[in-house]
């Protein structure tokens, strides 16, 4: 089989928070790839260097279901890699997440993926990585967002949308080597090192997009 035979058909993709360090790898990851890119985040005028020939940068908040529809429309697939740290983490991921099944919906987009955290992930049957004794009490609260988060999705996603949470290794590491490599477990922590390269996160990412293989889980990848 010839290369462009091979080859994975060029996709539209929204990358909510495309201005943080994993939205920006998941950018550079997607054109790289072949992909055209919607490159969302609060003030573009911070973010001019993200434009460019197969990305569009625009102006958007997430959290409100009129613009995730009308920045969607078109797109084959939405990334959030948004936070923010100044509103509470259960009250941001959770509107989040209703904007975005709302608003995907209205748009006609069918596959989305949101970042978790690890400290969500299970240990053992029934045992998070959060519940441990002497875990740090903001910590707590930050993860319980990303609980609800993956709560609400559960319930309130139709099943028309396919959606998957990807949770990164908790050494979430920009300057590791970028491999193109990375394991996967299903709602429990990976054995081994604890840690990704935001490239090898985003080569998971645009892996999901192109050949979905997990849906309404959380996907822990790590190295």
């Amino acid at each position: 089989m010839s290369d462009d035979m091979s080859r994975e058909p060029s996709r539209n993709v929204i990358v909510f928070g495309a201005g943080g360090r994993v939205g920006r790898a998941t950018v550079a990851e997607a054109v790289t790839r072949g992909h055209r890119v919607t490159a969302v985040v609060r003030d573009p005028a911070k973010y001019a260097d993200l434009s460019g020939s197969s990305v569009t940068l625009v102006r958007g908040d997430v959290t409100d279901p009129d613009a995730v529809a009308a920045l969607a429309a078109g797109h084959d697939a939405a990334v959030n890699a948004s936070a923010r740290l100044d509103v509470s983490s259960e009250e941001y991921f959770t509107s989040a997440a209703r904007a975005l099944v709302a608003g995907l919906g209205a748009a006609g987009v069918r596959r989305l993926l949101v970042l978790g955290i690890a400290t969500t992930l299970e240990t053992e049957p029934g045992v998070r990585v959060m519940d441990a004794p002497g875990f740090p009490e903001e910590w707590r609260l930050f993860s319980q967002g990303h609980v609800a988060e993956f709560a609400l999705l559960s319930t309130e996603a139709p099943p028309e949308l396919d959606w998957l949470m990807v949770v990164p290794a908790q050494d979430l590491n920009a300057e590791a080597e970028v491999t193109g490599a990375y394991r996967t477990a299903v709602g429990t922590t990976v054995e081994g090192p604890g840690r990704i390269a935001h490239g090898d996160l985003a080569v998971a990412l645009l892996d999901e997009i192109e050949r979905p293989r997990h849906s309404r889980v959380q996907l822990a990848v790590s190295a």
